[in-house]
């Protein structure tokens, strides 16, 4: 018997690979990459500009991986790099997009999807003329942080298989009492 399609939404997904963190310390300033991050509700990665209240949508920004050879392939460029794009993580092995409704741990953190990212008009400054065009349906996600910790370059990208309401009526934090 065929699965529905509610059933395979919520198959098991297979972990990612966290393969590059970027820190923005100042607004349109260079990245800066870094082999471990430490991760903080409303505040996103320590040491990146963006700040925000507990509640923000965008915290983290995620791409994948393979989205850069893609990115690069319709540029005609021979490569793509996180400094481009100005997402805070890369993953790998791990379809970004299936992450909707979900949670999910990377090192002893917790995220969260809570939407696209889009892409902006720094795209056609970042990667030429089509920049943006390229990036669109490619720009990765936006994360919350649900639980604080620290992430390190190759640790792997959990998700929980428990939707994600249920997921966090199971959680507990040391800060909420």
């Amino acid at each position: 018997m065929a699965a529905s399609l509610k059933e395979l939404m919520n198959a098991p997904i297979r972990p990612g690979r966290l393969d590059w963190i970027g820190l923005r310390p100042v607004r349109r300033e260079s990245l800066l990459a870094v082999d471990e991050a430490r991760v903080e509700i409303g505040g996103g990665l320590v040491g990146d500009h963006y700040s925000g209240p507990a509640d923000a949508k965008r915290m983290v920004s995620m791409i994948q991986a393979e989205h850069l050879t893609a990115v690069a392939g319709i540029l005609g460029r021979p490569a793509v790099t996180p400094f481009m794009t100005r997402r805070n993580l890369v993953i790998s092995g791990l379809n970004l997009l299936a992450l909707k409704g979900r949670t999910f741990t990377i090192g002893d953190a917790l995220f969260t999807y809570t939407g696209p990212c889009a892409p902006c008009s720094r795209m056609n400054e970042n990667l030429g003329p089509g920049g943006f065009q390229a990036m669109r349906g490619h720009g990765g996600i936006i994360t919350r942080v649900l639980k604080p910790g620290t992430i390190r370059v190759g640790d792997a990208v959990v998700v929980l298989d428990l939707p994600q309401q249920s997921s966090l009526a199971l959680l507990t934090y040391p800060d909420e009492e």
